[in-house]
């Protein structure tokens, strides 16, 4: 028998329970759920292994492989899967966060708004695509405004859900700037909502995150009136 058959075997799940899980929108940890192995494979066998899983799923959906609009599109998947929309998964990719003495002792609030987010819901694997907004108080360094922008498209950049990619931003932009008084707003538009189940389009969700002194009502307040001005250039 082979490795992937016995993978399967071992992730036969209740189909009441994974609808139930999928339309709840449950998350079971701040961490994304990997395997102890889950870098043992490169990129390369990684993609092989996809390509050949994602011919088999276009095979039983009736698609003619031999067309020559299909026959490459298993590869183009996987090799996307990979090295572009889940890059985020593997650590080696995580942004250098280098920090810098504040010396110019700039004390108030920096806010980076209208950061894009682009991610792909855990449950359905369909893309949920947004904006970010992040906020801090510098405790007396400072990181490359850049690094906040690549900071969120890390952890956007795998199978996610909402909640925990607000809260795996928080986390990091606090060890990063050395902080706890960071927040986070995210709002997006999920295509598992707008093209499956209830197909609305025109719905949107919102996460926040707010730490140490973002928990004051009046400095929230401020955050947010920041990220309604309209300061398109």
């Amino acid at each position: 028998m082979s490795k992937e058959k016995n993978v399967l075997d071992s992730i036969q799940v209740n189909h009441n329970d994974a609808v139930d899980m999928g339309d709840n929108h449950l998350s079971s940890s701040v961490k994304t759920p990997l395997r102890s192995d889950a870098f043992e494979l490169s990129d390369k066998e990684k993609i092989e292994i996809i390509q050949k899983n994602f011919a088999e799923i276009m095979h039983a959906l009736g698609l003619d492989l031999n067309d020559e609009s299909l026959k490459g599109t298993p590869y183009r998947v996987a090799k996307m899967y990979v090295e572009e929309i889940f890059h985020g998964l593997n650590p080696k990719n995580r942004p250098d966060a280098k920090k810098f003495d504040n010396k110019y002792e700039y004390g108030d609030m920096v806010v980076v708004k209208n950061i894009n987010v682009t991610s792909f819901c855990e449950h359905h694997f369909l893309p949920f695509i947004g904006k970010a907004h992040v906020a801090y108080f510098s405790s007396g360094r400072v990181i490359g405004l850049s690094k906040i922008n690549r900071i969120v498209d890390f952890y956007a950049r795998r199978p996610q859900v909402q909640e925990r990619l607000t809260l795996q931003i928080a986390d990091e932009l606090q060890t990063a700037l050395e902080t706890e008084n960071v927040a986070v707003f995210i709002e997006s538009k999920h295509f598992c909502v707008s093209t499956r189940g209830i197909q609305d389009r025109e719905s949107s969700t919102i996460t926040t995150e707010y730490r140490g002194e973002f928990k004051k009502k009046l400095v929230q307040q401020r955050f947010i009136d920041y990220m309604k001005t309209n300061t398109e250039m």
